[in-house]
């Protein structure tokens, strides 16, 4: 059967259910009186045929493109292909195509991508923000996923609570002294991981600050960190996967063993945690529920304009929700060296 580009008109659907065009319009449009059982058969039936709405002729009827726009702060940072995938997914359930956008890290850049989504027509946005950054005075509602301390922020992984499980992972096995590695001060996520970790009483922490230019340094950072752990640390608790990484593969580089003498853990549980030698115990975020958070309360707004806080710019006017994290261990965590417990309680005598 030889079709348009968008696919078969609202008449072959109509011919072929037995309805009128109208019918099938405000079926595959959620408007009109029609019975549910009779729209779920207009939809398959529009499935099965391929087709494809006009978003020109739909604009035009609505007011509205049928388009969120969803900004990302690195995606080449493997974490944010995932985010980009679950909010894709939770959108299509909603009914709204996804355009992206990328800051790149760079505030400029955040400004520049918000702006031209806007102009695109979108009917409301996402946005991951740059790290440190508030978004506001955007012209369409906006779903902030970022961290609860940040301002204006919809929902969020509990970072602090994740932070403290792994904490208190480290502590049930005997861990007393660890390393907690941060990558960028300025980072509300990261600030709020390190604080959970900090908050478990029974271990006593120090945070070493590593930046791009520390690895760039190549053997001069990895003696930084050897000499660290030289002074009675048995783990590394790391803000991220990529930290974890680079402090594993440097710390077996000079000879130390992973977990023999050293637990390291990460953050995000990215795909390949559990293929690297050793696997790498990490705390995991459920993607797909803070992306159906965010889409819902996003098209609320879309659909009920007095959702948005009109004194603050487009701020959803809904309270914070807070999505918890989950711990998977694996095999780059065990009890601490018996040489060192010993040491460190030598310390306490």
């Amino acid at each position: 059967m030889t079709t348009s580009r968008s696919g078969p008109k609202l008449a072959k659907i109509a011919e072929t259910i037995g309805v009128s065009t109208a019918t099938v319009s405000n079926a595959l449009s959620g408007k009109g009186r029609v019975s549910d059982e009779l729209a779920a058969r207009i939809r398959r039936k529009a499935d099965e045929l391929g087709y494809v709405a006009s978003s020109a002729g739909r604009a035009l009827r609505t007011g509205r493109s049928g388009v969120i726009g969803l900004v990302l702060p690195d995606i080449a940072n493997p974490l944010f292909p995932q985010i980009a995938q679950a909010i894709e997914h939770a959108a299509t359930q909603a009914g709204y195509g996804v355009l992206i956008g990328d800051s790149r890290g760079e505030i400029g850049m955040q400004t520049e991508a918000i702006g031209r989504l806007v102009e695109r027509g979108v009917d409301g946005m996402v946005v991951v923000p740059r790290r440190g950054t508030r978004v506001i005075d955007i012209d369409c509602p906006v779903a902030v996923i970022d961290t609860p301390s940040t301002p204006g922020n919809t929902v969020s992984a509990d970072h602090f609570g994740g932070g403290e499980l792994v904490a208190r992972h480290l502590a049930a096995l005997g861990h007393r002294r660890v390393l907690l590695v941060g990558a960028n001060r300025e980072s509300n996520v990261q600030n709020d991981r390190l604080a959970g970790m900090r908050s478990v009483s029974e271990l006593r922490t120090e945070t070493l600050w590593l930046d791009e230019r520390w690895y760039e340094a190549g053997q001069g950072g990895t003696l930084s960190l050897a000499e660290k752990m030289r002074e009675g640390f048995t783990a590394i608790a790391t803000v991220s996967d990529m930290q974890a990484l680079r402090a594993l593969t440097e710390l077996q580089r000079n000879g130390w063993r992973i977990p023999e003498d050293v637990s390291v853990t990460g953050f995000d549980d990215l795909p390949w945690t559990s293929i690297i030698t050793p696997s790498l115990t990490s705390v995991r975020m459920d993607m797909a529920r803070i992306a159906g958070i965010a889409i819902e309360v996003l098209c609320a707004a879309i659909l009920d304009p007095a959702k948005i806080d009109q004194t603050d710019r487009k701020t959803l006017r809904a309270p914070i929700q807070t999505v918890a994290m989950t711990l998977v261990e694996r095999n780059s965590t065990a009890p601490p060296p018996i040489r060192d417990e010993t040491a460190f309680k030598g310390e306490l005598a």
